[in-house]
């Protein structure tokens, strides 16, 4: 891994959590090496050679037109907050577990140094199954958004706390020309506010708070409040048991993203089946 070179953060970032601004230099510090390996341009051709992305915000609209959950099953080795989740990893069989557990779509952690995630669990999780897949990492930068659909990625993840809102819509378009979905992520009302204004169809709800790592289900339910009808909610973090799910369905959430949860159990996809079936 390159460490050497060092690059400053960008005026695209906003006010965020120490823990993030750590996670945000180091990948300011990644990207400059890749860009100095590859040139924009040759990525753009290995995406170019990809097969059609898979719908994305397509498959988790049809769980909801079956009356069915719709589970965004992560796959994540480790997290900074909870350390190593799964020793015994292995992307495809987890990736297969979760298809026939009912999932609608995979989110694979590819981070290295915080979450111990790779590109090539996105590729081999993906190759395993028929499921669209979220790159699930921290994009500074639309170069990562052509990296993204030359490993394969169907959805790209982008987080309002890391970036400002002329920088969001960059990577908006630039996902959307790519053939990508985007999952724009926030954490508070004030975020949600921004979110509204962007061209973004698919919003997720992060219930942790970056600051203490805590999380609440009352963070998902209060921001669903208010929320458009043509656009799609998924709450994230601290689903554990069934009464969480429950809580989140009584509040009109049909739309989940789970991890945590699923790595700790034997057999992730069975774990899936057993919350939401």
């Amino acid at each position: 891994m390159v460490r050497s070179q060092r690059a400053t953060l960008s005026p695209g970032f906003v006010t965020m959590s120490d823990i993030l601004k750590t996670i945000l230099k180091r990948k300011a510090e990644e990207v400059a090496a890749l860009k100095s390996k590859r040139r924009l341009s040759e990525q753009r051709l290995m995406a170019e050679d990809q097969a059609p992305a898979r719908g994305f915000i397509e498959a988790l609209r049809a769980k909801h037109a079956g009356n069915k959950n719709a589970v965004i099953a992560e796959v994540k080795k480790a997290s900074p907050s909870k350390g190593l989740l799964r020793a015994e990893f292995d992307p495809v069989a987890i990736a297969t577990s979760y298809q026939s557990g009912g999932a609608a779509c995979l989110s694979v952690l590819t981070d290295i140094d915080f979450f111990q995630g790779s590109d090539a669990y996105l590729q081999s999780a993906r190759a395993a199954c028929s499921l669209p897949v979220l790159r699930k990492d921290f994009v500074i930068d639309p170069y990562q958004i052509v990296e993204a659909r030359a490993l394969g990625a169907d959805c790209i993840l982008l987080i309002a706390a890391a970036l400002n809102d002329s920088m969001l819509v960059e990577c908006l378009d630039a996902a959307n020309k790519s053939g990508l979905d985007s999952l724009l992520e926030v954490h508070d009302a004030e975020e949600m506010r921004r979110a509204l204004r962007l061209p973004a169809t698919l919003i997720g709800v992060n219930n942790r708070n970056l600051r203490t790592f805590e999380t609440s289900l009352e963070t998902s339910i209060t921001l669903k409040q208010g929320f458009p009808g043509d656009r799609l909610l998924v709450s994230e973090s601290g689903i554990h048991s069934k009464d969480d799910v429950a809580r989140l369905k009584a509040a009109d959430i049909h739309s989940f993203l789970v991890g945590e949860a699923f790595m700790r159990q034997p057999i992730p996809g069975q774990a899936l089946s057993e919350l939401f079936g």
